[in-house]
């Protein structure tokens, strides 16, 4: 999963540089492709056409869609605000998981996680500073992105219970790809020489990327390793430094804090549930 930040990291900022100068879909598109090459030369050799026997279709269509979805709403966001702003309000999505699976899946929930959630909306704040300059589309695009995830990720979530890593990855960028395909049609630019390469790296970055977050899912459980994602904020902010020269605002650097915070007792408290479940279900056997 720390791995797996650092490349996301990386891939973010190659994005945002891209999209100043080539359509949003079209970087969506060469990300998602070399990444489907790639997986499918890594994968398919040993699993064959069966990495795509599922017994959940729906959940994968409904993810991939989201992610398509979400993933063209982050970009655009990039390309609005500073790298680390952006990366910041996207970790808001576990607050949104745990508001959706409060109003959609009736899950009963106590006095802290209502109060980490309303802390965690208040970082949300602080990152976006509503009514302030900063406060701008690429905020509202953000947080789109953070609803649409969160949202989703509460309805699919446990889909590592029945579908292997490379059968979710494999699915994920055949189904990105074909989304991001249909965005050609409205705007292409022949990339240079130098940049088609930097495509083609970005591609094999979130590639690896995608495969070690998938991965670490598999190997332990959520709450264990995705605290660890959070990470990536360090790393946006290094890079947003030094490429762009964005310096960190007191209110990204308290606001962010809160929000990964908050995140991460929600993880805690999540597998607190999970153990206190099993444990009640081992007693009544």
């Amino acid at each position: 999963m720390v791995s797996a930040g650092v490349v996301f990291a990386v891939s973010s900022a190659v994005s945002k540089w891209l999209v100043a100068t080539y359509p949003v879909g079209e970087v969506l598109f060469s990300r998602a492709v070399v990444s489907l090459v790639a997986l499918g030369l890594f994968i398919l050799p040993g699993t064959g056409l069966a990495v795509f026997h599922t017994r959940r279709p729906g959940a994968h269509v409904m993810r991939g869609l989201s992610q398509a979805t979400s993933q063209t709403l982050l970009v655009i966001a990039f390309s609005l605000m500073p790298l680390a702003s952006a990366t910041a309000i996207n970790f808001s999505a576990p607050l949104f998981a745990t508001l959706a699976s409060i109003l959609f899946l009736r899950e009963r929930v106590g006095a802290a996680r209502w109060i980490a959630l309303g802390v965690g909306f208040l970082g949300v704040l602080l990152v976006t500073r509503p009514g302030i300059d900063a406060f701008q589309a690429g905020a509202l695009y953000a947080l789109a992105n953070a609803v649409l995830f969160g949202t989703v990720t509460a309805g699919v979530r446990g889909m590592t219970a029945t579908e292997s890593t490379e059968t979710l990855t494999m699915y994920q960028m055949v189904l990105l790809s074909a989304a991001f395909t249909a965005m050609l049609p409205f705007g292409f630019r022949m990339p240079t020489g130098g940049d088609a390469l930097i495509m083609l790296l970005n591609g094999l970055a979130n590639a690896v990327g995608q495969y070690w977050w998938t991965r670490s899912l598999h190997l332990a459980p959520t709450a264990a390793v995705a605290p660890f994602q959070y990470l990536s904020l360090v790393w946006a902010l290094i890079i947003g430094f030094a490429v762009w020269g964005d310096v960190p605002t007191a209110s990204l650097l308290i606001g962010s804090a809160i929000v990964v915070g908050s995140g991460i007792f929600l993880f805690w408290r999540e597998s607190r549930r999970a153990a206190v479940a099993t444990e009640s279900a081992e007693g009544g056997l």
